[in-house]
């Protein structure tokens, strides 16, 4: 079964979404901190933090290795459900294997994010244990958008990190709802969905024959609304 969770960091959604049994999990970005309008980093993410008991990954914003590691070890401490979210290279391209195997060895959970090839998947499985949690997001929806095929890169990911019992491959970047199915279809762990899309997701199962009478009952109110005639 493939995890939904949300990603999101608007409160008041965080709220709503926590109740929801289809959602597992949450996600958060510094994207999606600034456009949720927080101010605090770290005291907005703990208000996050106690609304859920759900797995939650908070990211680092560090640049270089050494306060990844130290940003890295006080968000760990935050709760017990928070997952660090680490990229697996900065914004010079160094790949963070220092930062993932730091961590790693003392027990903190972790959100690899970022990824976009199964190279780099096999490069972070190089820097872990068999033992502590460990979520690799590959940004699918980003990929797709500059016309390179992301499946590839999710079938051999998966085949590598078989043996990793403690490591869960996740589609990431969601763009419809038909993604989930493809994340189902490939055997991925988790996928992480804005909220609009997931509420999609739960309206799943109309007919084809109603898909069509509900687009032209759409087209049809429209028109009536426009005064349209020939």
């Amino acid at each position: 079964m493939t995890k939904i969770y949300c990603d999101i960091a608007d409160i008041k959604l965080i709220k709503k979404f926590s109740k929801k049994k289809i959602v597992k999990g949450f996600t958060t970005n510094p994207s999606l901190m600034r456009k949720a309008g927080a101010k605090n980093y770290a005291e907005y993410l703990k208000k996050i933090i106690k609304i859920t008991k759900k797995p939650i990954s908070c990211e680092v914003f560090a640049d270089d290795e050494e306060n990844m590691i130290k940003q890295g070890q006080k968000i760990s401490n935050w709760g017990n459900n928070v997952y660090v979210k680490v990229p697996v290279i900065n914004s010079k391209g160094k790949f963070m294997g220092k930062v993932i195997n730091s961590l790693n060895k003392n027990n903190i959970k972790l959100n690899i994010t970022a990824v976009y090839t199964s190279k780099q998947t096999e490069q972070i499985l190089k820097k872990i244990n068999k033992k502590t949690n460990v979520i690799i997001s590959i940004f699918a929806g980003r990929m797709a958008d500059t016309g390179k095929d992301p499946l590839p890169q999710f079938i051999q990911s998966l085949k590598i990190s078989q043996k990793y019992k403690n490591v869960q491959i996740l589609w990431a970047s969601t763009r419809e709802p038909y993604n989930y199915l493809q994340a189902k279809q490939l055997g991925c762990q988790i996928i992480t969905i804005p909220p609009a899309i997931i509420e999609k997701i739960e309206k799943f199962g109309n007919s084809f024959t109603k898909l069509t009478i509900n687009t032209v009952k759409g087209f049809l109110k429209d028109s009536k609304k426009s005064n349209f005639s020939l």
